[in-house]
């Protein structure tokens, strides 16, 4: 019957020895916690360089589009001035040629 009842030295050791795992697994939780929040922190992190990401790639699309119709204006202003020009040539030689032929 003695073996069935520890002795208080014994419970007093086995307490403390719970009391130490206790510990050493309240710093392991502690320490998964800190992890957590960094890993929170770096997901938000994430996904606001996503979202910044998209936005610059809107902008670049517009500013290329802008610069497109930028480039296409001079384009279009030489092919003006360049069918206007022609045109003066061509009437300049037709209006000579009927003057030459009299009429």
């Amino acid at each position: 019957m003695d073996d069935e009842y520890l002795r208080r030295y014994e419970h007093q050791e086995f307490a403390r020895g719970v009391d130490r795992e206790q510990v050493r697994q309240n710093k392991r939780i502690a320490d998964l916690e800190a992890t957590v929040r960094q890993i929170n922190d770096l997901t938000l992190s994430v996904q606001k360089l996503a979202i910044n990401m998209e936005n610059m790639l809107v902008n670049q699309t517009e500013q290329s589009k802008r610069l497109e119709e930028l480039e296409n204006r001079d384009g279009e202003k030489w092919r003006s001035i360049s069918m206007y020009v022609l045109t003066a040539l061509i009437g300049a030689v037709l209006g000579f040629a009927l003057k030459e032929v009299g009429l």
